[in-house]
């Protein structure tokens, strides 16, 4: 039976952290706030995993309240992710996901993002896509004063 998911996760920015994107560190003067290290792109892509397999969603696994998961290394909790699908039947096919920010470009890191999501989620860099958008100076996202992802999963129950 194959299932599909999707994720959505938004971050707004702040001084003193770090940009992470796909587990990616890009240059930038404002990072993303949140409990862990607020990879928006790679909360969206647990979040698409979980919710093609039924099993909830990022909080419910990685909880805000859980000092355990204070500063995250979200990539970390991707793997944790896709060993929890293997064990349950679960293979992943494919993942597409989409960044929304005003700045900085992710032209030059895209590929970088893919294959090391790709490799997280043990799949050929062909069945990871990775797009970026603008808000086009609408919202909050258009405002610069965070970041937005979607992504989209299909996984495939064996």
């Amino acid at each position: 039976m194959v299932r599909t998911g999707l994720g959505i996760d938004t971050h707004p920015f702040a001084p003193g952290r770090p940009l992470i994107l796909g587990g990616v560190d890009i240059p930038h003067e404002l990072g993303l706030a949140g409990h862990s290290d607020a990879d928006v792109l790679t909360h969206a892509v647990i979040d698409a995993l979980l919710g093609a397999a039924g099993l909830g969603d990022i909080g419910l696994h990685f909880p805000d309240t859980d000092p355990r998961f204070e500063d995250a290394d979200s990539l970390a909790l991707l793997r944790t992710v896709v060993a929890y699908l293997g064990e349950r039947g679960f293979a992943i096919g494919n993942v597409d996901a989409t960044v929304v920010l005003e700045r900085p470009k992710l032209a030059p890191f895209r590929e970088a993002i893919r294959d090391k999501l790709a490799s997280t989620l043990g799949l050929a860099a062909g069945a990871v896509n990775v797009k970026a958008t603008t808000g086009e100076g609408i919202g909050f996202v258009g405002r610069g004063e965070g970041a937005a992802a979607m992504a989209v999963a299909t996984i495939e129950q064996r």
